[in-house]
Order: C-alpha cells, then sequence, then structure tokens
C-alpha cells in the first residue's frame, strides 16, 4: 500500500482525524484525541500501530518487518515497515486493531459521537 492508500484507510474509521503535532513530516492518526497511528510520507514507508502487549510479541517473533514502536512505548506500539513480509490485508488488520483498542476504553458518549451521520 502506499502513503496515500494508507492515509484513506486511516481516515475511512469513524472519528479519524489527523494533525502534525511533532513537526511536518509526523501525520499522527487520533479518534478523541488519542492517538491510534502515527505514519511519515518517507521511503521505507512505516507506520507506528497500537497493539495488545501479548499480539506484539507473537507479530514481532512472526514478521521482520514489524518491530518494536519506534519513538513509542515498546510494549503497547509496533512500528510496521510497508512493503516487506505483511501483506496488505494483515495491515489493515493491524489498523482496525490499533483503531479498536482505542475506541474500547472511550466512554459510551464518546462512541455515540463517532457514528457518521447519514
Amino acid at each position: 500500500m502506499t502513503f496515500q492508500q494508507i492515509d484513506k484507510y486511516l481516515l475511512s474509521k469513524d472519528g479519524a482525524t489527523f494533525d502534525y503535532p511533532f513537526d511536518d513530516k509526523v501525520r499522527v492518526y487520533r479518534v478523541c484525541d488519542k492517538i491510534f497511528a502515527l505514519m511519515v510520507d518517507e521511503i521505507p514507508l512505516k507506520i507506528n500501530l497500537k497493539c495488545d502487549p501479548l499480539y506484539s510479541l507473537e507479530l514481532r517473533s512472526l514478521y521482520n518487518s514489524i518491530e518494536s514502536g519506534y519513538h513509542m512505548n515498546k510494549k503497547h506500539w509496533n512500528t510496521v515497515t510497508i512493503g516487506g513480509d505483511v501483506d496488505d490485508t494483515l495491515l489493515q488488520e493491524l489498523i482496525d486493531h490499533s483503531y479498536e483498542s482505542i475506541v474500547s476504553k472511550l466512554t459510551k458518549k464518546q462512541k455515540q459521537g463517532l457514528l457518521h451521520e447519514p
């Protein structure tokens, strides 16, 4: 996947927004002001995603292109290098997992505010 394709997928999530709080390169994706992904449009393309700690360890042992989160809490974040041994389907699953890990901790009122209006 390209930066644009991943960006589009990230922003398709209910309530997803982005900003550049650190500099003009690191694009931070949030839901209800809570970070669920970070990405830089550089080569090689990398994305940081939140992940269950045990699942993180399993993924890191199975995939060369998944490492502990760069500049993040190594227990809860992974860095995925795009174009390696993680295919697009798994990448989307990891994005979904990251997003859901944040949404699951939101209040009922916050969750209701995420739904797209018809």
